[in-house]
C-alpha cells in the first residue's frame, strides 16, 4: 500500500474556484482501480492550504493515477488557481490494521 499526505497552498481569492476542479478531480480519482482513499480538505485555520490524502493499493495503480487524463487535467488548472508550496510526501506502508 502506498500513502500520500501533505499540503499545497491556493492563490488568494481562489479558493471558490478551486472547489469544482478540485471535486471532479476527487470523484474521479476514487473511482480508480487501486485508489482505496483519496481527499482534499482546506486547512480550518488558513483557507488557502490544502490538505491532500491519498491511499492506493500499489505501485501500479499510483502510477495510472498519475497518468490518467484526470491528472492531467488537473495539472493544467494549477496554474490558473496558484498552485504553490506543494508539500507532499509517500510512504511506503507494508502492514497495517484498522484500529
Amino acid at each position: 500500500m502506498i500513502i500520500l499526505a501533505g499540503t499545497v497552498r491556493i492563490g488568494t481569492g481562489k479558493r471558490d474556484a478551486a472547489l469544482a476542479p478540485m471535486r471532479e478531480m476527487v470523484a474521479a480519482t476514487r473511482a480508480e482501480a487501486g485508489c482505496v482513499q483519496y481527499s482534499f480538505a482546506f486547512d480550518l485555520h488558513d483557507d488557502h492550504v490544502v490538505h491532500i490524502f491519498e491511499v492506493f493499493t500499489d505501485a501500479a495503480a499510483l502510477a495510472s493515477h498519475r497518468g490518467s487524463a484526470h491528472m492531467a487535467k488537473w495539472r493544467a488548472y494549477t496554474a490558473e488557481l496558484g498552485l504553490r508550496d506543494r508539500d507532499m510526501a509517500e510512504y511506503q506502508v507494508s502492514d497495517w490494521q484498522k484500529i
